[in-house]
């Protein structure tokens, strides 16, 4: 444990110099942990911001890996501050429960993925409110990106009709037991897939598409060569499984597109 801890703080550190020349100065960086009823859990989720902004600024939720809200989830959300929003890495697990165990993270993720994805809806919708709650959120202008469990999560955000502006899943497995009716996403999409995640087969990208086609939804597929699943995380060999590898040019190329995507739909 004392050296995946080493490593997963070598990781954060990596991320931040990666993206350092992507992110304008700011002021003050504060974070808090919010605690709030979502579903059947307390969740212990991670509030975010640049206190220098007086104004009120559009608000992101923020979805983890399945292991739970560790550092690498909020590392995202304290980028997405220093460039100027309100981010909230949700805890979706409650308790703030985190692991390094594949295993049990894939049962925590199951448990809501395949077992009771009405729930999964109810604490996603609950983490939304509470973002456009705060008194720094513009609640006219939100959105959620999620990562592997979270890139899942946040498109089930969408399907459930929320009420908010765009949603990016980064190597989110899409497929759901609850397709999107027609008219009910309001979100713009924006699915980031790797070439090679073996976690998501072209057979899923291709039923995904058809899905929002049917639904008449706004959405767009990125898919990156070379990319495994979690390539966004420079942590992901850290795991040793052999489906998860860090792609840099993958990460930068995603992280873009989301960026121009927030460019149009909360500026």
């Amino acid at each position: 444990m004392k050296n995946l801890a080493a490593r997963a703080t070598v990781t954060i550190v990596a991320l931040l110099a990666v993206w350092s020349i992507a992110a304008p100065a700011r002021g003050k960086i504060v974070s808090k942990t919010i605690t709030l009823n979502a579903g059947q859990i307390v969740s212990h989720s991670f509030l975010v911001y640049d206190d220098s902004l007086k104004s009120r600024r559009p608000g992101v939720l923020v979805v983890p890996e399945f292991w739970g809200l560790n550092d690498y989830a909020k590392s995202r959300a304290k980028m997405l501050a220093q460039l100027g929003y309100v981010a909230l890495a949700v805890d979706m697990y409650g308790d703030g429960k985190v692991t390094t165990d594949p295993k049990q993270a894939g049962a925590w993720a199951t448990a809501l993925e395949t077992g009771d994805r009405a729930e999964l809806r109810r604490r996603i919708n609950a983490a939304l409110d509470e973002l456009k709650r705060d008194p720094r959120v513009d609640s006219a202008k939100t959105a959620a990106i999620g990562y592997c469990f979270g890139g899942t999560t946040v498109l089930e955000l969408a399907r459930s009709g929320a009420d908010l502006q765009s949603v990016v899943s980064f190597h989110g497995h899409p497929g759901t037991g609850a397709v999107a009716q027609p008219g009910a996403i309001r979100a713009r999409i924006l699915l980031c897939a790797g070439a090679d995640d073996p976690y998501v087969p072209p057979a899923q990208l291709e039923a995904f598409e058809q899905e929002m086609r049917t639904a008449g939804a706004n959405w767009e597929i990125d898919i990156y060569s070379g990319a495994k699943h979690s390539f966004t995380n420079p942590g992901a060999d850290q795991y040793h499984v052999p489906a998860l590898a860090y792609n840099r040019d993958a990460d930068q190329r995603s992280w873009a597109a989301m960026r121009e995507l927030f460019d149009e739909t909360l500026q």
